[in-house]
């Protein structure tokens, strides 16, 4: 499969899950569709209960696009120095590291 086709799908599954996730926050805790917008820590806009919803609406959407089920948040994220979460674009360049170990024969 080509990678900048599966790269676009998995781009399109996290903001498919932002928009989802706008339609329930108010104006101001919204998340702008850019690789650059904060998601959690310091300058993310996301509450935990609403980040926790969030992970787990995009593990949803890559589900239905790729039939493939993904846990993002597990044991091993404690110990990146870099969190996955900081951004749309690092959440979005963890999911293509999960999805290339998971499609690995």
């Amino acid at each position: 499969m080509n990678q900048k086709v599966t790269d676009e799908r998995i781009t399109e599954c996290v903001y498919a899950a932002v928009e989802e996730m706008n339609s329930q926050l108010p104006k101001q805790a919204q998340i702008a569709k850019a690789l650059d917008s904060p998601l959690y820590g310091r300058s993310g806009k996301l509450e935990s209960l609403d980040f926790v919803t969030f992970i787990m609406e995009v593990e949803e959407k890559i589900k239905s696009e790729f039939q493939i089920e993904i846990t993002i948040a597990d044991e091993n994220l404690l110990s990146r120095e870099k969190s996955p979460f900081s951004t749309l674009g690092s959440l979005i360049e963890y999911l293509e590291n999960i999805l290339k170990l998971e499609r690995q024969p």
